[in-house]
């Protein structure tokens, strides 16, 4: 039996292609082992940014490739073809991290009604949220463009409602604004709607031909491009979260709002555009949001269930803006997903368009 993966060159993320490899026989799956068909995952900007610190933060770790190169992880749906555990069925669908292939044998143990992990060795450096996967068969949640959305949004959604869990918890860090960058990501409106939610004046920055989408979402009480961010009144106290990751531009800003520049927090790298060695800057210091600590913090805080059954809650507020300003747009096979990357990777889609694909012809 052969698989399809999707694989990327780690230094020239341009170089991309389809590879062929080898799957075990059934009968020589391992104990507890379960072989996975990927049926779709979702592709947005996000996965943009795992390709980018694919060695920093280990996410070419999680599903190897050939020397050189890195698959992409992905969050979507695949179906249990093959068990050797006695408690996962032949037919159960799954929701999680997938690599941008046709098929993964997962290493099954935590086995839940509700879920399991992959236990393989290689798996065990990141994040547990990463190796976690749900058992959604039947699940209304999970099927048709509802489970397109939660594919589509409901990780980077868990990032926004961390991030807006953060800067909750410091009180905005006393910031009568926040400026958000790349605010036509999922992400950041994501967040944005948080924070509006909870009566934050937020202002959005964006390209020009952003501006629209942007203003349309109805989640930022204003929207500023990029090139009239200086317009901007610089003497009251705000809070910068950059999904952009341009070191130009935030260096602007905080040349810009100097010691008002109460809070800057790196989250995306949607431009691609840090230099490595930014030098001090005015106000307070830039420092990256890592989300697992965040997570490992509230676990220990809120306790079993804490963090999901706030997130839910959030979700339900955010899930009906999505029929109305996203576009779910599903292509199948090597080709058609080798189009998407590359579209994503020039930053070519369509801020409305979600993209939903699939290896399998």
């Amino acid at each position: 039996m052969t698989a399809s993966d999707f694989i990327v060159a780690r230094d020239n993320l341009e170089a991309c292609k389809t590879i062929a490899t080898g799957l075990p026989a059934i009968d020589a799956l391992p104990q507890d082992a379960l072989l996975v068909r990927v049926e779709r995952f979702a592709f947005t900007a996000n996965n943009i940014t795992y390709a980018v610190m694919g060695d920093e933060l280990k996410y070419w770790q999680i599903f190897p490739a050939p020397e050189g190169f890195g698959n992409i992880p992905v969050w979507g749906f695949g179906e249990v073809i093959a068990s050797k555990h006695p408690n996962v069925p032949v037919g159960e669908r799954l929701f999680g991290y997938f690599p941008m292939a046709t098929h993964l044998v997962i290493e099954a143990t935590d086995v839940s009604k509700r879920g399991l992990r992959d236990g393989a060795a290689h798996r065990q450096g990141v994040a547990p949220v990463y190796n976690a996967y749900a058992r959604v068969g039947g699940d209304p949640a999970y099927t048709g463009r509802q489970g397109d959305y939660q594919a589509l949004l409901r990780p980077l959604f868990m990032l926004s409602f961390l991030v807006d869990d953060f800067l909750a918890e410091n009180d905005d860090f006393g910031a009568r604004a926040v400026l958000l960058s790349s605010a036509s990501s999922k992400t950041a409106f994501g967040l944005a709607h948080l924070l509006h939610t909870r009566g934050r004046k937020v202002i959005g920055l964006t390209s020009s031909g952003n501006t629209g989408f942007v203003t349309s979402l109805g989640c930022y009480d204003e929207v500023v491009t990029y090139d009239r961010v200086t317009s901007l009144p610089s003497d009251a106290p705000v809070a910068f979260v950059d999904m952009a990751g341009n070191s130009e531009l935030r260096t602007t800003l905080h040349r810009h709002f100097g010691d008002q520049m109460k809070c800057s927090v790196r989250v995306g790298l949607t431009h691609r555009a840090t230099e490595p060695d930014e030098g001090a800057l005015p106000g307070a210091k830039p420092r990256w949001f890592f989300a697992p600590d965040h997570i490992r913090k509230r676990a220990k805080e809120w306790g079993p269930g804490g963090i999901e059954q706030r997130l839910g809650a959030a979700w339900a507020g955010f899930a009906p803006m999505l029929e109305r300003c996203l576009t779910v747009i599903e292509s199948r096979g090597p080709e058609a997903v080798r189009q998407v990357y590359l579209d994503a990777l020039q930053g070519r889609i369509p801020p409305e368009q979600g993209h939903m694909l699939s290896l399998l012809g």
